[in-house]
């Protein structure tokens, strides 16, 4: 386990400069009607922001302020932040991001958490926060064996908390970090005391009796079917052919923008788009991330390796409920919204629901104090009844 710094050099900063300047647009007649992509006058503003205007040391010097580590495990460099709270009894917390998210999706929401005296909070509310970059993304790789799926990923995480000496911990995650933190908790609930989600992924079965879900659960439904319809096509692609869009989004840091971009304003809170909550800087520190470790082919390998599992997912075959203490926070405008009819069937003991009333997919980045209330209430409940039952 060693210390890290994120030093991108200067030549690589000159030459994302110069690829972006000299993109080759789409030639005209592309660009006739709403609805078929990215806006291109909208990217190309954001192209130009990105080459005069965004400041990547910056963003690189915010992420160095916080103590950065490597790691070997499972054969891979794993890398990860861990920050520690002043307060000497604070709760371990591992916080795992998705696509197309990093490390740098917590940096709001990390003080809330480490320093809650800082933020309205009391001394108890305190954690102690991991955050890894996953297998394949940002400044973690995955070696040449492949294979990191939810579970290999859950296993891997179980081994990082252990080598931080952290006995009982909770795990909390959106996107992909939903179903790695479900599948930790049930790999390893000797040391997970309760996980909260965000995104939690909820499927009828194909023979499901609808007749019993009230209008709620019957809107929520027909999201989820225009969302497998209509804006799903980025899963499919990296399910079935990450290493043939890898040659593209490797190659050019627009068209690498433009497919990250796409998700960010599709997945937000429109709101958070308005009033800055989300904001270019944030976008572009992503897409950084990714321009500057060549993780686009990596990252969409996630999708690949765990597109069995998700076959099964949406056909709504669950083993059995995931017995850990759970807490679930909704937002709004988030991809896939949870039927609170089916959620017992995935989790069967949950112990906090929180219907919020605005944010989207990257609450860390959009309403960070609504997200570390939600966790601070959860552990607070944790520790007073550490084996919670439902109530």
């Amino acid at each position: 386990m060693e210390p890290y710094r994120i030093n991108v050099s200067e030549d690589d900063l000159t030459a994302l400069r110069g690829r972006i300047r000299s993109t080759r647009w789409p030639a005209p007649g592309a660009h006739v009607a709403p609805g078929r992509g990215v806006d291109l006058t909208f990217l190309q503003d954001m192209a130009r922001y990105w080459v005069d205007v965004y400041d990547w040391r910056a963003a690189e010097r915010r992420l160095n302020a916080v103590p950065n580590f490597v790691d070997e495990i499972q054969g891979s460099q794993i890398h990860f932040q861990h920050v520690r709270s002043s307060h000497p009894d604070a709760m371990p917390l591992l916080l795992t991001h998705g696509w197309p998210g990093s490390v740098a999706e917590f940096e709001r929401l990390v003080p809330y958490l480490t320093e809650p005296t800082s933020y309205g909070g009391h001394a108890e509310d305190a954690f102690h926060v991991v955050v890894p970059s996953l297998p394949g993304f940002g400044f973690s790789a995955t070696g040449d064996s492949g294979g990191w799926d939810v579970p290999k990923i859950a296993a891997a995480w179980s081994e990082l908390m252990g080598r931080l000496g952290y006995d009982r911990y909770v795990a909390h995650g959106g996107d992909a970090g939903s179903p790695i933190t479900q599948v930790l908790s049930m790999i390893d609930p000797q040391h997970v005391a309760g996980i909260h989600l965000t995104m939690l992924m909820t499927f009828p079965t194909p023979d499901e009796d609808l007749s019993e879900f009230d209008r709620l659960d019957r809107d929520r439904l027909a999201a989820l079917e225009e969302f497998g319809t209509r804006r799903s096509a980025y899963m499919q692609v990296m399910a079935t052919r990450p290493l043939t869009l890898s040659y593209g989004l490797s190659d050019s840091p627009v068209g690498l923008l433009a497919w990250m971009l796409e998700r960010y304003l599709e997945w937000a809170d429109p709101d958070s788009v308005q009033d800055g909550a989300l904001s270019w800087d944030d976008i572009l520190t992503a897409a950084s991330l990714y321009w500057f470790t060549n993780t686009a082919a990596t990252s969409a390998n996630f999708y690949y390796e765990g597109a069995p599992a998700m076959r099964e997912l949406t056909r709504g075959n669950v083993p059995a409920p995931n017995p850990a203490p759970a807490a679930v926070s909704v937002f709004p405008h988030d991809i896939m919204l949870p039927i609170p009819a089916l959620a017992s069937r995935y989790l069967g003991n949950i112990v906090q629901w929180r219907d919020h009333t605005r944010g989207g997919h990257f609450p860390a980045l959009e309403c960070p104090e609504a997200l570390a209330t939600d966790l601070r209430s959860f552990a607070r409940d944790l520790r007073k009844a550490p084996h919670m039952v439902a109530s």
